[in-house]
């Protein structure tokens, strides 16, 4: 009986629900607002605005005196002159305040109402705005910076030291006052970001067949970076002027060994230069002795001369010639 009424009283509990399916939704977290234009009149009405106020402040100093005259002589109600006047004075101030700001070219004015955005004025000088806002100053002047020197292996694995220069500006005040925490830092975050990723898609020197090296290629590598780094900052409302290499080099653990390969090679081919050259020279000359018959010549005759010549334009040191008064087959 017992174990009948507690399978019962089981049935009917309530079932445990599954702790995610309680928590709570999360959003994506990124904060999708765009600038818009504020309400916001021209330095004509803001001056007039302001001769209106400053004359109510006027008036209420002058109220505030009136009333603390009429305390003096025992006339009813001047407390309530002076509460006014100074209330009147209060209010104004605010309205002064809040309501006219200094806009100077390059920079703009990003309103909020009471925490909720309501534009962004671009407009310059003396400008009025709508009242109880407060606005936060935001440079649209271009802007750059030169990232530091990273340490990255290239494409083929060979670490290198690389740096960049940035030149960018704000193209969205709103998306980068509210989308991002801190938009200077957060763009030389990812610029380095981005440079360590290009640099380690691209060899240094001596590309494949359809690749572009660092050293080489610098405009398309630059390119690429300023695609990339744009790319990671459009969501802050930022936009890339331009972006150039400024430092490239081996990493000094592999300067000198890449040196030594690059003067290498830069021999061979001083050398694979000076034999073309030099057996260029050795054909016409024998082709200019049998032309005009000058010398007949066998075949060692000709094999000794063509060895004479090669060394003597070859040669690093300068030759010294010997003459040979006998036969060549003494």
């Amino acid at each position: 009986m017992s174990t009948s009424s507690t399978a019962a009283s089981n049935s009917n509990a309530p079932a445990l629900s599954d702790p995610a399916s309680n928590a709570p939704e999360r959003s994506s977290g990124r904060v999708d607002i765009t600038e818009r234009p504020a309400r916001a009149a021209g330095s004509a009405v803001a001056f007039l605005a302001l001769i209106i106020l400053l004359a109510a402040i006027a008036g209420s100093v002058v109220l505030i005196g009136t009333g603390a005259q009429a305390a003096d002589a025992g006339e009813p109600g001047a407390a309530a002159r002076i509460i006014g006047g100074a209330a009147g004075v209060v209010f104004v101030t605010i309205l002064l305040s809040s309501s006219l700001v200094i806009v100077v070219p390059g920079q703009t004015s990003v309103r909020q109402f009471f925490g909720q955005y309501i534009g962004t004025v671009r407009r310059t000088g003396l400008v009025l705005v709508p009242p109880l806002t407060t606005g936060k100053k935001v440079s649209v002047k271009v802007h750059n910076f030169e990232t530091s020197e990273l340490k990255v292996n290239d494409l083929d694995g060979n670490p290198v030291n690389i740096a960049a220069i940035v030149v960018w500006q704000v193209a969205d005040t709103a998306r980068a006052v509210f989308a991002v925490e801190a938009y200077e830092e957060f763009i030389k975050a990812q610029a380095e970001s981005a440079l360590r990723h290009v640099a380690t898609t691209h060899p240094y020197d001596e590309p494949g067949p359809g690749e572009t090296s660092l050293r080489g290629g610098t405009d398309v590598v630059s390119g690429e970076l300023a695609a990339e780094v744009a790319a990671r900052v459009a969501l802050a409302g930022l936009e890339i002027v331009e972006v150039r290499i400024s430092s490239l080099a081996y990493a000094p653990e592999i300067a000198q060994a890449m040196l030594q390969r690059q003067q290498a090679g830069a021999v061979i081919a001083a050398r694979e230069q000076i034999v073309e050259g030099a057996v260029t020279m050795v054909d016409q000359a024998l082709r200019r002795l049998e032309e005009g018959d000058i010398v007949a010549m066998d075949d060692e005759r000709r094999a000794q001369m063509v060895s004479n010549l090669l060394v003597v334009l070859c040669s690093d040191q300068r030759t010294q010639p010997v003459v040979n008064t006998g036969s060549l087959y003494a």
